[in-house]
């Protein structure tokens, strides 16, 4: 498990139990993430809408394809056009598969998408899209 935040990844541990033991566990940003060896499933829960710099999005999408094997999946979830332009005081990035797939590149195929509006405790709706891709090959040149 990644996060930038110690305090989150202590209470996920705590949370786990036991089972904590089980799990890999990294306090670093995304961006500058350096991985110890390569992994077969990336899973990003909402991290990369906040993503709103491109220099930082590169980075994140560096990073994805230095430490996803060849036919590993990514599955993200992110912010829906027509949803919210600010998220917890911060601005977001909203994807559709042909805006997300833009920015991962053609080393990336869709394999499976999904849509859900979110009702918030105020009562506004949220849209999300949840993205399930394969990383096609290992050979990959940055577009900088």
């Amino acid at each position: 498990m990644l996060d930038i935040s110690g305090a989150a990844l202590a209470v996920a541990r705590q949370r786990l139990g036991a089972h904590a033991a089980d799990i890999e566990w990294y306090e670093a940003d995304v961006t500058r993430f350096n991985a110890p060896h390569a992994f077969s499933l990336w899973h990003d829960r909402a991290v990369f809408h906040f993503l709103t710099a491109a220099e930082d999005r590169q980075h994140y999408v560096e990073v994805l394809h230095r430490t996803l094997v060849a036919g590993g999946h990514v599955i993200i979830a992110a912010f829906a056009p027509g949803g919210p332009a600010r998220c917890s005081g911060l601005d977001i990035m909203q994807y559709d598969a042909a805006t997300l797939m833009a920015a991962l590149g053609p080393n990336f195929r869709l394999e499976e998408q999904q849509t859900e509006t979110h009702l918030m405790p105020a009562g506004k709706e949220q849209g999300f899209g949840f993205f399930r891709l394969r990383k096609l090959s290992k050979h990959w040149t940055p577009s900088l």
